[in-house]
């Protein structure tokens, strides 16, 4: 099996993070929009807002995952994360997801005092609620029509993982 290499975005990554969210699977499963621009991600990935950190999963120098972290400013939510994680589907069952995910609660946990790190997964995305779960995540709620997908409202899970003390 190919070694998962975590690291942080780089400016030379964009058209890799554009073309996974050009993949339909990825798009079903996230809020982004079809269709997204090359500049678009241009300008979302630099400069890269301070509040934000973002990951890059790597297989034989290809990037196949991306992991957008932010971290508020604002004193009062400044212990908490939140996070979009998407995985090429040609990649999907090689711990792509959980290799990010792994590096993103180290970041918080241990670097940037993060206690609580929040997420919003579509109820039938049964996959990466899993893998959620297996890190810690709990279901703490459920917004009923939260977002559009394919025409119809779907359901999402508010989940969080609080950090162990």
């Amino acid at each position: 099996m190919c070694e998962i290499v975590i690291r942080h975005a780089e400016k030379t990554d964009v058209a890799a993070v554009h073309r996974l969210f050009t993949l339909p699977e990825v798009i079903r499963n996230t809020l982004q929009v079809p269709y997204p621009s090359l500049q678009m991600w241009e300008e979302r990935m630099h400069p890269l807002p301070s509040d934000q950190r973002q990951l890059v999963a790597c297989i034989d120098g290809q990037v196949v995952g991306h992991l957008a972290m932010q971290v508020p400013p604002r004193p009062r939510r400044s212990h908490t994360a939140s996070f979009g994680i998407c995985v090429d589907p040609a990649f999907g069952k090689r711990g792509v997801a959980s290799a990010l995910l792994g590096e993103m609660i180290d970041l918080c946990d241990n670097w940037l005092r993060v206690e609580r790190i929040e997420l919003t997964v579509f109820v039938d995305n049964a996959p990466a609620i899993a893998v959620y779960r297996k890190f810690g995540f709990e279901i703490e709620g459920t917004g009923k029509r939260y977002g559009l997908r394919d025409g119809e409202y779907i359901d999402a899970y508010y989940m969080a993982r609080m950090k162990p003390h």
